[in-house]
């Protein structure tokens, strides 16, 4: 099937800017470009209509963008917790997806929708992992998502510590030997 040529009304990320003409595949613009209003048909109307709202257009895009630019300065270095259980080894009993990344996000004070979640693959063990929110196409931050057992190990994963205490008390002290 032959591609499609479609007007861009936001950035895309990997495809191009506001305004760009790009050819792409005729199911990625039916089902994702066109219902999410991030381009138009480029149709001989279409880009005339485009270039008369242009300036309109972009004044909004700057407007959301250092809105979100905002955003992102205040809600900088979040933090988020998720409650999970785990096997001995730190292997959760399912995974950490975006929505539960969102859900917790929005607890913490960041309204966002799990779509904004970027994760490249569920997170499936206890520990530290930064995430990727998108605030908007051009302004991105950088969530830490702590998956612990209990609020407790939340705590000492957020110090530093990664063995829990009963195990640190079984560990003899030991100077290491120089061979």
């Amino acid at each position: 099937m032959a591609n499609v040529e479609v007007i861009l009304l936001q950035r895309v990320e990997k495809l191009g800017q506001m305004g760009d003409v790009v050819k792409v595949k005729p199911g990625y613009a039916r089902n994702f470009l066109l219902p999410q209003k991030k381009g138009m048909r480029a149709t001989k109307e279409n880009r005339s209509r485009f270039e008369q709202q242009r300036v309109e257009l972009e004044a909004q895009n700057l407007k959301r963008r250092e809105e979100a630019q905002r955003v992102a300065e205040r809600v900088a270095g979040l933090s988020v917790v998720v409650i999970r259980q785990a096997g001995e080894a730190g292997n959760l009993y399912g995974s950490v997806s975006a929505r539960d990344v969102a859900e917790a996000c929005t607890a913490a004070g960041l309204s966002i929708s799990r779509s904004q979640v970027e994760l490249e693959h569920p997170i499936k063990t206890l520990g530290l992992s930064v995430v990727r929110v998108i605030l908007h196409p051009e302004v991105s931050i950088g969530v830490t998502v702590n998956v612990a057992r209990s609020p407790e190990e939340a705590e000492r994963q957020t110090r530093g510590e990664n063995a829990p205490p009963e195990v640190e008390a079984a560990v003899p002290d030991e100077e290491p030997s120089v061979a």
